[in-house]
């Protein structure tokens, strides 16, 4: 979207257009953090626009969000009335502050602006955090994850299992678990044998008591 304007950010994080102002999302990941902008997008007019092809979203997305630091966790885009939302989650071994999501945002906005991946009608564009609810399937989740309470169905020799424990440490090898309800059974696993893990939402506990190198020491 050649020479369409740009508006400094506003207060609370919240890029908005001249003309197509919104409100912040309502659907927003749990604990995670969130930067919207609304690009003017190329012209035309229809509900939702035709299909677009999400890989190639990713595609132009990745680089810049792998330049900012951080790792492009996935892309999704969805009709919203007579626009196209465009929702982008990111993470980083440091998190993602709402600085740092203004930041790719802006960065963002200008790579999609310079190609034709979002078709010819508005867009929002939202960018995120990962909550809460994101399930933990790769070593870069499990090791953010250190101190948090997780479930997860174990699968060895010995069956499939459901399995509750705090997340000690996460390394290429495995991930050591302190087994829920057993203060002595501290178990390690191989990748292998984990399922997707969920975090448990537990309310007056500091996932950071393991420590600030996140392993337990």
């Amino acid at each position: 979207m050649p020479g369409a304007p740009r508006h400094a950010p506003k207060p609370r994080g919240m890029a908005r257009g001249r003309r197509h102002p919104q409100a912040p999302p309502q659907g927003a990941a749990q604990g995670g953090r969130t930067r919207q902008t609304t690009p003017t997008g190329h012209s035309g007019g229809g509900p939702g626009g035709g299909p677009v092809d999400e890989s190639k979203i990713a595609d132009v997305v990745r680089p810049v969000v792998a330049a900012a630091g951080m790792d492009l966790e996935s892309v999704r885009v969805t009709a919203a009335g007579r626009r196209r939302l465009l929702r982008v989650v990111v993470d980083s071994d440091r998190g993602v502050s709402l600085d740092d999501a203004a930041a790719v945002s802006r960065e963002l906005s200008a790579a999609l602006d310079s190609v034709a991946v979002m078709g010819d009608f508005p867009y929002t564009l939202e960018v995120s955090s990962p909550g809460v609810d994101r399930p933990l399937t790769d070593l870069r989740h499990w090791r953010r994850a250190v101190g948090r309470l997780v479930q997860v169905t174990v699968t060895d020799p010995a069956g499939s299992r459901p399995v509750t424990g705090r997340i000690v440490s996460a390394d290429a090898d495995g991930v050591t678990l302190d087994v829920a309800d057993d203060p002595n059974a501290r178990h390690r696993f191989r990748h292998a044998e984990l399922g997707a893990g969920a975090i448990q939402v537990e309310f007056g506990h500091l996932p950071t008591e393991l420590g600030a190198t996140g392993d337990g020491h």
